[in-house]
C-alpha cells in the first residue's frame, strides 16, 4: 500500500481552496448501497406476499367445503337498520291503537278474548278490583308483638 503523508497534505490543500472536501464519499458506492437496499426491499416483500399466499391456501385447503344449499345469502346480522323508521313507527303504533280499541280473539279455544281499553277501564270502575280472600289466623295474630310491646 503506497500511503503517503505528501498526499494526504495536498489533498487537504485543495480541499481547503475549492470549498468542500474532495475525498467524500463515491456517488457511485450511494447509488450501488441504494441500490442493494431497493433489492432487500423487494425481496422482502415477495418472499412475505409467498408466504401470505401459502398460509391462506393451506387455510382454505383444511377448511370444509359448504354445503350446496347454503348458496342463499345470509342475512345482515342484529341490529339490523331500519330503512323508514318514521313509517315503521307509524304503522306499529296504529296497531297498537288497534288493538287497545277493538275487540278481538287471543285464544279462541280457551275462550280468551280482547277488549277496548275504555271499556275495560269501565267494567274495573264498576266492579273494582278482584281481591284474595283473606283468612286470618289466630296463631299469626298472636305471635305479631303489638305496639310498645317487646318481642320475648
Amino acid at each position: 500500500m503506497n500511503w503517503c503523508p505528501m498526499v494526504d497534505q495536498d489533498l487537504a490543500a485543495r480541499s481547503a481552496e475549492s470549498g468542500h472536501e474532495i475525498s467524500d464519499i463515491s456517488p457511485l458506492r450511494v447509488a450501488l448501497t441504494g441500490l442493494a437496499l431497493a433489492v432487500v426491499i423487494v425481496m422482502t416483500l415477495l418472499v412475505a406476499y409467498g408466504v401470505f399466499y401459502l398460509f391462506h391456501g393451506s387455510e382454505n385447503r383444511a377448511r370444509p367445503a359448504p354445503s350446496p344449499l347454503s348458496y342463499a345469502p345470509e342475512p345482515v346480522p342484529e341490529p339490523r337498520l331500519q330503512v323508514e323508521p318514521g313509517e315503521e313507527l307509524k304503522a306499529l303504533r296504529a296497531d297498537e291503537d288497534e288493538a287497545l280499541k277493538t275487540y278481538g280473539w287471543i285464544d279462541q279455544e280457551k275462550g280468551v278474548v280482547r277488549i277496548p281499553i275504555d271499556r275495560a277501564i269501565d267494567i274495573l270502575a264498576e266492579r273494582g278490583l278482584p281481591a284474595r280472600a283473606t283468612k286470618s289466623t289466630p296463631a299469626a295474630e298472636k305471635q305479631r308483638p303489638q305496639k310498645g310491646e317487646r318481642k320475648r
